[in-house]
């Protein structure tokens, strides 16, 4: 009998609890605007919380770019993959910061 291998551990495994709060707030908040619009409410405030929304988003996505970096970015530099790291990372980064 095999036991199963551990999960892999992410740039973000220490933060899990963490993150996972935050993205349970946003998706809180994502209902929030939902039920603006069925209520019709003023434009101009349900922009304001789509703003808020995309500004948690924000908040989780740079926790997790953060987490890459110190982490995932190092293991990749210890096992010769440096540069390819470092364009996958800023491939996605360039993702995220394309709106609109």
């Amino acid at each position: 009998m095999t036991t199963p291998a551990p999960p892999p551990t992410r740039g973000y495994t220490a933060s899990k609890d963490q993150l996972l709060s935050r993205l349970r707030r946003v998706e809180g908040q994502v209902r929030g605007v939902e039920k603006m619009v069925e209520d019709d409410r003023y434009c101009i405030d349900v922009l304001t919380q789509i703003s808020a929304v995309q500004a948690a988003l924000d908040k989780v996505a740079l926790g997790l770019l953060d987490g890459h970096a110190r982490h995932c970015m190092h293991e990749g530099a210890a096992e010769g993959h440096a540069d390819e790291m470092a364009t996958e990372m800023m491939a996605a980064v360039g993702r995220l910061m394309k709106r609109g």
